[in-house]
């Protein structure tokens, strides 16, 4: 007999709601698709399991007994479903800052609805942890080129700010436009960072580039006042250190935060994790 799975949730449902609309509404489908599938599980099974005479819908006697069992059988593949999903981890790729409270919100629905779990992994660079497959979907600030075939998946955008150690001529000024950057020595993380010499016109980058490798040495390297450093407005909330002051930066293009993924891996976790990413995003 064909009886898939899907026959015996249809069934359940309606059996359990007695209406077939309001199966229909739990299932996530309309009802003359769960008209037909109880239809197919009836003459695969050659028997009638509901009565649709009457106004409400009633199980036959075989529709009864056949419940039993089919309940039974849905509650054993849910149990062996369940302790099979808190075993699968998604692999969550950054490096630095992951935002807040988009984070928590996004991982703890992500849990919630499907039993697996997210595993939180900083590396200097996301993007090549994703070439290498040590991760499965990267968060990534800035403009970025994703890898050949990778999927990108834009969250929203963060505003800019300039950073300058406390000894800097700029932390007197207290304001700093994006067209005047040039003007000063600028820090750039080459590995992860946001802002660099390519964010302006060849004729406005900045004539003096420190370069950094990740971003605990950027971090020093501005607050050792060797340059400044143009950083999204999250990292004001988020970072603690005694010798540096950020400062309004003025007329700066937004920064974008976007996911990346592979579109070969872990093609379910990541479109549930997606949805519930851009949900908290619109937030």
């Amino acid at each position: 007999m064909d009886v898939e799975l899907r026959h015996l949730r249809a069934f359940a449902s309606v059996a359990r709601h007695r209406s077939f609309s309001r199966a229909a509404e739990e299932l996530l489908i309309t009802q003359p698709a769960l008209s037909r599938t109880i239809a197919q599980l009836e003459d695969n099974l050659s028997v009638r399991l509901l009565d649709r005479s009457s106004r409400h819908v009633e199980l036959t006697d075989t529709g009864a007994e056949f419940l039993v069992h089919a309940e039974r059988v849905l509650a054993t593949l849910d149990q062996a479903l369940a302790a099979v999903r808190h075993r699968v981890t998604l692999r969550l790729g950054f490096s630095w800052l992951l935002p807040h409270p988009w984070t928590q919100q996004t991982v703890s629905r992500f849990e919630e609805s499907t039993g697996a779990s997210v595993s939180l992994i900083r590396t200097d660079d996301p993007l090549q942890a994703l070439r290498q497959r040590m991760v499965d979907i990267v968060l990534v600030r800035g403009d970025f080129d994703a890898p050949r075939g990778a999927r990108t998946v834009h969250l929203y955008d963060e505003a800019r700010i300039a950073v300058c150690s406390e000894s800097c001529d700029l932390a007197r000024l207290g304001h700093l436009d994006w067209t005047d950057v040039q003007y000063w020595p600028l820090v750039v993380n080459t590995v992860s960072g946001t802002t660099g010499p390519w964010s302006w016109p060849e004729d406005q980058r900045p004539a003096q580039i420190i370069e950094t490798a990740n971003y605990d040495e950027w971090l020093e390297t501005v607050a050792a006042n060797r340059g400044i450093g143009i950083v999204p407005e999250a990292a004001q909330r988020r970072t603690q250190h005694p010798a540096l002051r950020f400062i309004r930066l003025t007329n700066a293009p937004p920064s974008p935060v976007s996911l990346v993924h592979l579109p070969d891996t872990q093609r379910t976790l990541i479109r549930r994790f997606l949805d519930g990413a851009v949900l908290a995003a619109a937030e």
